[in-house]
């Protein structure tokens, strides 16, 4: 059996003395092995002893009892004439000067800061009997040094909400090694560009499709390869054709014939949409008015008093719709409620009831809405049939036929057959999608010039601006998805720290975490 010895509790260079047991905390009397020291200004040895002090100096500890050491800090004579410092304290290998606590302890604080934060770290450190603060592990983590890293060759650059909707920084990435390298306090190309003027090394930049980091990267370094992000691509041209259907709203009414609205048949909710929809008409009817006679958006602002954002909408074409075209939560159970509807159940709490039980989580409102709409409907020779949400006909319209059920079937060969010009617009997004996941770059300059005549010529333009990016997101390996990757680590920084943490607390935790 190996006996136990003091000395392997102390850091290397120190010989234990004497051991006390407070009761709370384990004391242990160090002193230095070396019968000299060296000044820290000259480098000179010295032996003559001036004299000496004890430092309380914290350990890390053993067997769940905290280990404080008494170390007897010896001062020298400094014996070179020329050295400015003629008194020094000797300089100890596992414990800096004027520190409270060991290197070995100091690391450990440091990565629970890194890895937990302040407060939930101080938390952990009462149980493993480490004696700091949240504020101590917060000054820890600012103090701890930023990991080496080369110079960067690839890039990924995207934004972050410090407040969403309000605020926003930017972070950059190296993709290469897969670490994040920097975090900017806004997201506006000056930062931004200034950033990248400092890296003249960097030779391709992916990023998402805004403005400011194309702008940005283009005055910085205009040699550089810009990337254009796939998912972006297509979640855009998601979008697109989203908004294609929204403007196309009215068309799609008239088709499946709803355009025709029956006050009488509306129930108390959708009678206030209508009181709405009439006010937004008599809005819209002005600015249109002023926009044929010539008016500029600026002027049609100033006498109308509606906002710049408004103007556009409606000169648009995307504030003409009745209701709101949002999908309801009746979406998935319309087919059952028929079903009941057809057998004779007709109280619209009992089928809430039954519906409850089976999983909706909507209130009973919705239910006895679309049941006294049934009834008016049945009453009245005509009414208004029940248009699908944007959302609802954008999915219908662009997932596979199998999937639908034999009412969504009709409708939507209802809207194709009524609405050709939508069926080209998806055709466009299939297109564009299908380029993307064939590489097929030669087809990007022909589907440019075929979109610029359909309901999503406006992401066509945006394309056709970003064109050298989207066709290096086709060609190339490099896209921004390690660096949303990297937001989702750093939003869960954030949160863990109440959202409270400032920029250089952030960086620390997420470019300083192994």
């Amino acid at each position: 059996m190996i006996g136990f010895r003091a000395s392997t509790l102390v850091p290397d260079g120190l010989l234990a003395g004497s051991i006390v047991d407070t009761g709370g905390e384990t004391i242990i009397t160090v002193s230095s092995s070396r019968q000299m020291a060296s000044c820290p200004s000259c480098g000179r040895h010295s032996a003559r002893i001036h004299s000496r002090y004890l430092r309380s100096v914290a350990d890390l500890p053993v067997s769940g009892r905290s280990i404080g050491l008494r170390l007897s800090a010896r001062r020298f004579y400094c014996t070179e004439a020329s050295c400015p410092r003629r008194v020094f304290t000797e300089r100890f290998d596992g414990i800096a000067p004027w520190a409270r606590r060991t290197r070995r302890l100091e690391q450990i604080v440091l990565h629970l800061g890194l890895a937990l934060g302040g407060r939930p770290a101080a938390a952990l450190a009462q149980r493993l009997r480490l004696d700091v603060s949240n504020d101590t592990l917060l000054r820890t983590i600012r103090r701890g040094t930023k990991p080496d890293m080369a110079p960067p060759r690839v890039v990924g650059i995207d934004d972050w909400a410090w407040r969403r909707n309000f605020r926003y920084g930017t972070i950059v990435c190296d993709l290469q090694r897969r670490r994040p390298l920097v975090l900017l306090p806004d997201r506006g190309p000056a930062t931004v560009q200034a950033w990248l003027a400092d890296q003249p090394q960097i030779e391709v930049i992916a990023r998402d499709r805004a403005g400011n980091y194309a702008l940005a990267a283009n005055r910085a370094l205009p040699n550089a390869i810009q990337v254009a992000d796939r998912w972006h691509l297509m979640e855009n041209a998601s979008a697109a054709f989203l908004d294609a259907v929204r403007r196309s709203i009215r068309q799609i009414r008239s088709a499946i014939g709803t355009a025709i609205v029956d006050p009488a048949m509306l129930t108390a909710a959708e009678k206030l949409q209508y009181d709405a929809y009439l006010r937004r008409e008599d809005a819209n009817a002005a600015i249109l008015a002023l926009a044929k006679s010539g008016h500029a958006i600026k002027e049609i602002v100033r006498r109308t008093g509606h906002s710049r954002k408004l103007v556009r909408r409606v000169l648009r074409g995307e504030r003409d719709d009745i209701f709101r075209s949002r999908q309801s939560s009746l979406e998935a159970h319309l087919p059952w409620l028929d079903a009941q509807w057809a057998q004779g159940k007709r109280n619209g709490a009992a089928l809430w009831r039954q519906m409850r039980s089976a999983g909706f989580r909507g209130s009973l409102r919705v239910v006895s809405e679309w049941t006294t709409r049934r009834r008016r409907s049945e009453r009245a020779e005509s009414g208004l049939s029940r248009t699908p949400g944007v959302r609802t006909i954008a999915r219908m319209m662009t997932v596979g036929r199998a999937t639908l059920s034999k009412a969504e079937t009709g409708t939507l060969a209802v809207i194709e057959n009524g609405v050709p010009s939508l069926v080209a617009a998806r055709d466009m997004v299939d297109d564009f999608q299908a380029m993307l996941r064939r590489k097929a770059k030669e087809a990007l300059e022909p589907w440019i010039e075929r979109a610029r005549t359909s309901l999503i010529a406006g992401f066509a333009n945006g394309i056709a601006k970003d064109k050298a990016a989207v066709l290096a997101a086709i060609t190339s390996a490099w896209s921004n998805g390690q660096t949303e990757g990297q937001i989702t680590k750093l939003k869960l920084v954030k949160r863990q720290m109440y959202g409270r943490g400032k920029i250089d607390l952030l960086e620390a935790r997420l470019i300083g975490a192994p």
